[in-house]
């Protein structure tokens, strides 16, 4: 067969990829002090003449465009290319369209062109970034132009948090407008709602442009940038619990999984997000992972199906080419995941624990005491006690249960030699059937074993006693997750429990957990990063369970559209009531937002709105918003010598509830923080 090559670049993309293309893009606008500029009647030709200009004051055609475009600094921007402006208000508004290849910010292009001599000295970046973005008086209008290929639109933006003047952005605009060759074609787009409500007033001078129309029809989602070879294999998500995939598969799925098994690659048809289940897996395994619409019928991509590929997701193209089962045999043993070291298990710890006592942060510091307590409570609870002695944030009273019990039951009950057992046999290892077949037969076997009386009787002692009438959440905490380079998110189970309650036992919640080591999917998750299977324990992280809390999400202490750095912000993820926001029934949308919390004005930028608020509101109120930035700064500082190495992205990814009982104003719980990867 003649080798196929698939090529695709993004035409405009919602939730993250609107994001990220908009962020980069945007810098900050505010031209003010100048007439009415009106578009000259005139015929356009190309301005450049130089191979290497620092600049150009017109764009006269698509080739000057092309000379300064960069793509946008943000990861996830398909499609889109974006050319920084900068206009001098001490030097009679001269606009700049500048390089913006060489120059990645305004400050770089500002302080080596348009510094010193006839001109003022340009400040350091602080206090360019200070000024410049807030100052009524401020020296420059900054922003950028940016042209979206696939709706083919050229717009213009500030910076979310730029609180420029709706007279200053119309300035900006009009001088734009007037000086390239798509002036009467330039639309404009408010980043935030700040700006939007700022330029409501002058809408149609803008020519504003919605986010509905400035993201309809873009079909590429780069979610995880990487690349693979693997086998290319269709399957509707209904399959996945009928169908075994490989860690060498590279799957197409017609809808967005919450589990699924580790694989080469995944290209989804639906949009995901970047807090998606498969999104935070695809990262930490570092390997690709990409939405585009109609990919499942995509007769390109089903031309390929059943062979061998290599599969490349870019930050605004991906490609899909044949390869021979020889070329995605040495490309796998060349990059083949580096064996994931494990903490170890101790056993010392014979007894329930309170979460605060799963680390010692008197002997150790935060990033030790947490590796130290993994190795009796999991990784979860050992971050879960970290996080419960930062001050001001809400975290639910909890205990933990630590690895020994688990051990114990292994062992007493013949589990452990039974696996070993298991792994020396090569129908077990050799076929994916076979094995999934006797993993769910050991689960079976585990929920049918009684718990040892004395330990059961000690968990529903401290529930009566403590946690009375309280329905109790039992959470998945294992020594193999949320490590430095593997997070393990989403392979184990959490269940609820309740002594009063025969629906919900204690024992059968304790006993599901622990059988969810043996999940297919986390077998096949550790077999692919040579974790060796009976170095894994389970411990148990137990608090309060929210059946009605009001709202739900997710959230990251860093803006993940930003790898850079220069746009610092939080990224949130929430929903009403306890619908999932990672992965969101059919028809149902989240709202997910960044929240420039370190800006004075604190802006916020909407990527998506919950379709289950009413009329459009926003699902957390301005006070709860405000009351979940201070728990992520928080956070972010408290774990920053543990995970935010110098110079280096890093985010906490951070779980949070707003719950309260009828009548009562909902309070904030934060449920989980552990490192991004």
């Amino acid at each position: 067969m003649a080798e196929q090559h698939i090529s695709g670049l993004g035409r405009t993309a919602g939730g993250l990829c609107r994001l990220a293309s908009l962020l980069s893009a945007a810098a900050l606008i505010s031209p003010v002090g100048c007439g009415e500029a009106t578009e000259p009647v005139r015929n356009w030709a190309c301005v450049q003449t130089e191979a290497e200009a620092a600049f150009l004051n017109e764009v006269g055609c698509a080739g000057d465009f092309e000379s300064l475009a960069s793509t946008p600094l943000d990861a996830n921007s398909p499609g889109a290319r974006s050319v920084k402006t900068v206009i001098d208000r001490v030097d009679d508004s001269r606009l700049y369209f500048q390089d913006s290849q060489t120059y990645a910010i305004h400050w770089d292009f500002a302080s080596a062109n348009l510094s010193g001599g006839a001109l003022p000295v340009v400040p350091m970046l602080a206090e360019f970034n200070t000024t410049e973005y807030s100052s009524p008086s401020r020296r420059f209008v900054l922003g950028a132009v940016t042209h979206y290929e696939g709706p083919d639109l050229y717009v213009y933006e500030i910076a979310p948090y730029d609180n420029a003047s709706a007279e200053m952005i119309v300035d900006a605009f009009e001088r734009i407008s007037a000086s390239t060759y798509f002036g009467d074609r330039l639309r404009f787009f408010a980043s935030s709602a700040s700006i939007e409500a700022t330029v409501a007033p002058v809408a149609e001078q803008l020519r504003v442009i919605t986010s509905e129309e400035l993201y309809e029809g873009i079909d590429y989602q780069p979610l995880n940038v990487a690349e693979s070879m693997g086998k290319l294999v269709f399957l509707k998500s209904q399959e996945l619990n009928e169908s075994y995939l490989s860690f060498r598969d590279i799957a197409v799925l017609d809808a967005v999984p919450n589990d699924i098994s580790v694989l080469s690659g995944i290209i989804t048809e639906q949009f995901q997000t970047p807090l998606s289940h498969i999104n935070v897996l695809s990262r930490n395994r570092g390997t690709p992972n990409m939405g585009l619409r109609g990919a499942f019928t995509d007769a390109e991509l089903r031309a390929l199906e059943g062979q061998w590929v290599h599969l490349v997701v870019g930050p605004s193209a991906y490609s899909v080419q044949a390869v021979s089962r020889e070329e995605a045999d040495a490309w796998w043993q060349q990059h083949r995941p580096t064996a994931v070291a494990v903490p170890g298990i101790d056993t010392t710890v014979q007894t329930l624990v309170d979460i605060e006592q799963t680390v010692d942060l008197e002997a150790y510091s935060v990033a030790e005491a947490v590796k130290v307590g993994t190795r009796a409570f999991g990784g979860k609870a050992a971050h879960y006690g970290a996080l419960s002695h930062i001050p001001e944030v809400p975290t639910p009273k909890a205990f933990a249960v630590p690895v020994y019990f688990y051990t114990q039951f292994m062992q007493d009950n013949g589990f452990a030699s039974r696996v070993q057992g298991l792994l020396d046999d090569p129908n077990f290892t050799g076929d994916a059937a076979t094995r999934d077949q006797a993993l769910q037969q050991l689960r079976d076997d585990m929920m049918a074993t009684a718990l040892e009386p004395e330990f059961l009787a000690l968990v529903l002692d401290k529930l009566r006693t403590e946690y009375p009438g309280i329905r109790m959440r039992f959470r998945s905490s294992t020594n193999a997750e949320d490590l430095d380079g593997f997070t393990g998110a989403g392979l184990y189970t959490s269940k609820s429990g309740d002594p009063e309650d025969p629906e919900r036992r204690v024992e059968d919640a304790i006993r599901e957990v622990w059988a969810s080591v043996w999940f297919f999917r986390a077998f096949e998750e550790r077999s692919y990063r040579g974790i060796d299977h009976l170095s894994v324990a389970m411990a148990l992280l137990v608090h309060r369970s929210f059946p009605d809390e009001e709202a739900n999400g997710v959230a990251l202490t860093n803006n993940p559209f930003d790898p850079g750095g220069l746009e610092p912000a939080f990224y949130v993820n929430v929903q009403r009531g306890d619908v999932s926001v990672v992965q969101p029934p059919v028809g149902i949308t989240t709202e997910s937002f960044l929240y420039y919390f370190d800006r004075q004005d604190q802006p916020i930028t909407y990527i998506s709105r919950s379709s289950l608020a009413v009329q459009g509101a926003p699902v957390l109120t301005s006070a709860q918003t405000y009351e979940l930035g201070q728990a992520l700064d928080r956070i972010r500082t408290f774990f920053a010598p543990a995970y935010g190495a110098q110079g280096t992205w890093w985010a906490m990814d951070v779980e949070f509830k707003f719950d309260g009982l009828p009548g009562q104003e909902p309070e904030l719980f934060v449920k989980q923080a552990r490192p991004y990867q």
